[in-house]
């Protein structure tokens, strides 16, 4: 009730701080994932990012990321509705990066005005990489014959039941390299002179957030809260934005989530193709040791 009276109070009478709003991003990055499997992607992530720029008299807006990476595409899009909407609303963003900020979990992180991460954070992996199987022999083995009918010579290229082709590398190599550019420059663009001339920084080579400072990936080393008091003040307040509900209740995933919700239940209800998302996505976060 106090708090209500507080609000009708004229601002100058009041003795609150700055509220700052805080999204957290926390998961792989793809353009999949649901109820059972969190993922970051725009689709999840676009309402919550609405909901913390509308917070008004804010002077930013605090974004926690703890992402390997995964998907190019979902992650620049991601970057770039942060940036929309920074302009849109003339808000600063702060990101803080929490155990990882890797490869496209990176690339978001661009999207901050300043990168604060803790010394022991991993950061970096500015690189592309694809990853998959191959089962030429399997069909075969179990008697199973597959069939195949293209219009296109090119259609089933990478085609894992296939021994693969020097031709088919090379092409997936050479879309490697353009994503890759497009990455380097937005980490030339964003970072600018804070940014090493390292020759390293730019081979997929990842490093903890102390050493990301000496090379300019990142600001600073700090905490969200400690931060945000010092720059605003000790009254300053960090305000969660959550996610909307589904379906009973049910946070949508990827915002304010953790990486793995109920993997038995997972495995029930998609099967064997669950299990391998889950094998895909905990390889991942391998990657950086977590």
């Amino acid at each position: 009730m106090a708090g209500f009276f507080r609000k009708l109070m004229p601002k100058r009478f009041r003795k609150e701080g700055v509220t700052i709003p805080v999204v957290r991003l926390h998961g792989a990055i793809m353009a999949g994932g649901g109820q059972f499997r969190p993922a970051l992607n725009l689709a999840t992530v676009a309402p919550v990012l609405d909901k913390a720029f509308a917070v008004k008299d804010a002077p930013a807006v605090a974004i926690a990321i703890n992402s390997p990476g995964g998907s190019p595409v979902q992650s620049r899009l991601i970057f770039q509705r942060i940036r929309d909407l920074a302009s849109e609303k003339n808000k600063r963003v702060l990101i803080f990066v929490e155990d990882v900020a890797a490869s496209g979990g990176y690339m978001i992180a661009l999207a901050g005005d300043e990168i604060f991460a803790d010394p022991t954070s991993i950061v970096g992996s500015i690189g592309v990489v694809s990853g998959g199987f191959g089962f030429p022999e399997l069909l075969r083995k179990i008697g199973v014959e597959r069939r195949v009918y293209t219009a296109g010579e090119n259609k089933v290229i990478l085609d894992p039941f296939k021994p693969e082709r020097e031709s088919d590398i090379e092409y997936l190599k050479s879309l490697q390299v353009e994503i890759h550019d497009v990455f380097i420059n937005m980490v030339k663009e964003r970072r600018g002179p804070r940014l090493s001339s390292d020759p390293d920084i730019f081979t997929g080579l990842f490093w903890t957030g102390q050493r990301g400072l000496a090379l300019g990936l990142i600001d600073g080393l700090a905490d969200m809260r400690g931060e945000i008091r010092r720059r605003y003040g000790s009254n300053a307040r960090l305000q969660l934005i959550s996610p909307s509900r589904g379906l009973f209740g049910r946070k949508i995933p990827g915002v304010g989530a953790g990486l793995f919700a109920a993997a038995a239940e997972q495995a029930g209800a998609a099967g064997i193709g669950a299990l391998a998302e889950i094998a895909e996505e905990k390889a991942l976060w391998s990657r950086y040791g977590r």
